[in-house]
């Protein structure tokens, strides 16, 4: 029988407090979020936690019901080709929400999953369900109230059994266009736009925008988190640690969500210096329990179309304080 689910994100301010969920009925829904995130973060997320959901059954057809272009595009036409040009854009830029995709490609192989396009905010009752849920998550993030789960999957996390090999579904057909797929396209970049307008609207400085994103770092939430570490650490991203250990982002990725939470944290700006149009170099006293250590953070935007790319931490290196 085909599993039919609706998936959405939310997120207010976008980037913002966001959130994302999937829903089939009112027993059976899940939701998510971050305090900082954007809506197409949230999107993806919520069609990823649909496949880990219902890993368990993967006889079964799965029916999406999205109204992202964006999220069916990046899955049905354009991963194939970033994946043949390492996770690039048809640009040299690397992909939006890299870590995400390649989590959705892992999650998909071996599924029959069919994406359908569906009107927002048009009366759609499993739309409709799934943006609520969404919403209801990102505005609880933004008031500091507990964030609604939902029941889940019954019987998720469970293993197929060993009675023999499932035989896999069809995966979404690659793009044929000559030179790869239509990337350059990405409807994200609209987003990004419009959050880079509110932000202006809101005359928030870039200082405060990367500022915001620091103190995101140290959340544990956010730390625990793959898929919005990898939106926040640029894909060359390197670190140097307090003893003097010259870190990786893949080091990263792999340490941080392993570490305990920081507990309560205060953070003392020390200097902010905008270097351009295009990158913050923010020093800063960080003091977390009987620790205290000055942390320097080179946070930059790249994108062809210059200040509409999202900002992401270039470099970093802290130092135990004597």
């Amino acid at each position: 029988m085909t599993i039919t689910a609706a998936a959405d994100g939310s997120a207010l301010g976008n980037p913002g407090p966001a959130g994302w969920a999937w829903y089939i009925d009112d027993n059976t829904w899940r939701a998510g979020g971050w305090p900082h995130g954007t809506n197409n973060m949230g999107e993806l997320k919520a069609v990823l936690d649909l496949l880990e959901a219902t890993a368990h059954r993967p006889e079964e057809p799965l029916r999406v019901l999205c109204d992202s272009q964006y999220v069916i595009n990046s899955i049905t036409k354009w991963m194939p080709g970033w994946k043949k040009k390492g996770w690039k854009k048809r640009d040299g830029k690397p992909v939006l929400n890299v870590e995400l995709m390649k989590a959705l490609d892992a999650a998909m192989t071996g599924r029959n999953v069919h994406f359908e396009w569906v009107k927002g905010h048009a009366g759609h009752e499993l739309n409709e369900a799934a943006d609520q849920r969404a919403r209801a998550v990102a505005t609880a993030f933004q008031t500091g109230r507990p964030a609604p789960e939902g029941p889940g999957f019954d019987g998720a996390g469970a293993r197929p059994g060993a009675e023999g090999p499932v035989v896999a579904g069809p995966r979404p057909a690659e793009d044929t266009e000559p030179g790869g797929p239509g990337d350059g396209d990405d409807p994200d970049l609209l987003s990004e736009l419009l959050a880079h307008e509110e932000e202006l609207a809101r005359g928030r400085t870039a200082g405060e925008t990367v500022l915001d994103l620091e103190r995101d770092l140290l959340r544990p939430e956010v730390r625990a988190d793959p898929g919005r570490l990898g939106q926040l650490l640029h894909e060359g991203f390197a670190e140097v640690g307090a003893s003097g250990t010259w870190c990786s982002r893949e080091d990263v990725l792999a340490r941080l969500p392993r570490e305990p939470a920081l507990g309560a944290v205060d953070l003392h700006v020390l200097t902010t210096t905008d270097l351009g149009s295009a990158a913050v170099h923010l020093v800063y006293r960080l003091t977390a329990g009987d620790r205290t250590s000055l942390r320097s953070s080179l946070w930059v935007r790249e994108d062809s179309r210059n200040e509409l790319g999202p900002w992401q931490l270039r470099f970093h290196q802290g130092t135990d304080e004597s």
